[in-house]
């Protein structure tokens, strides 16, 4: 069975771990996350050393982590060549991650380095490897996973032509049509900003579905089957 889940923004390890429990997730099946498990709550270095230890889990990237990967410097050993980076850009860039709930995970993602700094380069490496979308058939149905969804949509555009903020800050609307023939999953844009009957729930048109239930602002997130669409709270 294929699962997928997005937009953890650190809940508990402990607390996802029970959601999947509770869908019957077992070493056979696969989950992807479609990106954001880190900022807002105060466990999202938890989950990103929890992921890199899972064979089948795979995480595609989110803002939040792309956030994360441009403040990397931020864990260097600090010198005064280190210190020549500290360019305006590269602050406002750290200042822009702070703004959107960067501050736990940069706490946590420390307190890692503290206690091993081979755990996090493990992590970088593992963030920077992590795909944009994934592209994937399941009997004979076409499924995109990406975080925010296509940006500048067309039919006939290669998937591999879209730009990362294409992929990482688009925010659909209720009447975007994508493919014909597929299915995309994203997350990104809580479910609730397509109206208050969809309130921590997810939200289906008939060529896409928004996943994001709102953890970053105190929710549970969800799980989703693709096998048969079985959604898990």
């Amino acid at each position: 069975m294929i699962y997928v889940s997005s937009d953890l923004h650190g809940c508990p390890v402990a607390e996802f771990e029970a959601l999947l429990q509770s869908a019957g997730f077992s070493d056979s099946d696969y989950l992807f996350i479609l990106g954001d498990v880190i900022d807002r709550g105060e466990h999202g270095a938890e989950l990103l050393l929890w992921l890199t230890r899972q064979p089948n889990v795979q995480l595609i990237l989110g803002n939040h982590e792309a956030m994360a990967l441009a403040c990397s410097f931020l864990f260097d050993e600090v010198t005064q060549e280190t210190l020549t980076y500290l360019t305006p850009e590269r602050l406002s860039l750290v200042e822009n991650w702070m703004f959107n709930g960067g501050d736990p995970t940069m706490q946590g993602l420390r307190s890692i380095l503290k206690q091993d700094p081979e755990l996090l380069a493990g992590i970088w490496d593992y963030l920077r490897d992590a795909p944009l979308y994934e592209d994937l058939s399941i009997d004979g149905k076409r499924f995109i996973l990406v975080h925010a969804g296509l940006g500048n949509f067309r039919p006939d555009r290669p998937l591999e032509n879209y730009t990362p903020e294409e992929l990482l800050m688009e925010r659909p609307a209720p009447d975007d049509r994508y493919f014909e023939d597929a299915a995309v999953i994203f997350g990104h844009t809580p479910t609730a900003y397509y109206g208050r009957q969809y309130r921590w729930r997810a939200v289906h048109t008939d060529t896409w579905t928004c996943i994001d239930t709102g953890a970053a602002s105190g929710n549970k997130p969800m799980l989703l089957r693709l096998d048969d669409m079985a959604e898990f709270y």
